[in-house]
């Protein structure tokens, strides 16, 4: 299992919170996915060998909303609430 972050400004809203997490849960081999609205950015918990990280950039954006970095210094700011 290894983490990824992804910048996405737009989001805005609960709508925009479930609408993204909804679309990564549908791909198999992510185990946890949080989209942090206040910080403007996405974590994601996933299993390398059963989906890339393209594939998780391409589900965002199939959700509607662009992504404007994916890259692991991103993690830094990203707040740790899930207790996994």
């Amino acid at each position: 299992m290894i983490e990824a972050a992804f910048h996405v400004p737009e989001m805005s809203c609960g709508h925009c919170k479930a609408a993204i997490e909804g679309e990564l849960y549908k791909l198999s081999g992510v185990a946890y996915s949080n989209a942090n609205l206040e910080e403007g950015t996405v974590q994601v918990f996933y299993d390398e060998g059963r989906v890339s990280e393209e594939q998780l950039k391409g589900a965002i954006e199939d959700a509607g909303y662009a992504v404007t970095a994916s890259t692991p210094s991103l993690l830094e700011g990203v707040s740790r609430t899930n207790g996994r």
